[in-house]
């Protein structure tokens, strides 16, 4: 089984929107709004099944996506994590904390072309 994408949006209509373009798409995932939920649930292995991805936004209330990335690597060094933002020099907050970043309006196809990537099996070459 794929492991389950875990996606943490403040706005509830974009999270929906990512939540079917991926679950269309095959994946399992997992939509929060809060960025401290999700990463006490996280802490806590609170979901079902094994998170393989983390999606998450960048402006958020309480804790923007690279505080959150920066408390996340604490306790998950290696969990990949793409990052979507509508700001272009926000991608300098994530220096050193291994994700990869996307500029909105992150397209359909852009969004599934980097969750499969980031979901390939450890290890896997890619020329």
């Amino acid at each position: 089984m794929t492991p389950a994408v875990l996606l943490i949006d403040d706005n509830a209509v974009q999270a929906a929107t990512r939540q079917t373009i991926l679950r269309r798409a095959g994946y399992f995932v997992i939509a929060v709004l809060n960025p401290r939920r999700a990463l006490d649930q996280l802490k806590e292995g609170e979901y079902p099944v094994e998170i393989g991805l983390i999606i998450t936004d960048h402006m958020m209330p309480e804790m923007n996506g690279s505080a959150f990335v920066q408390e996340l690597r604490t306790t998950h060094g290696d969990l990949p994590v793409l990052v979507i933002s509508g700001l272009e020099e926000a991608e300098a907050e994530y220096a050193g904390l291994n994700v990869v970043f996307r500029l909105k309006p992150l397209l359909p196809d852009n969004l599934l072309a980097s969750v499969h990537q980031l979901l390939k099996p450890r290890g896997t070459f890619v020329s």
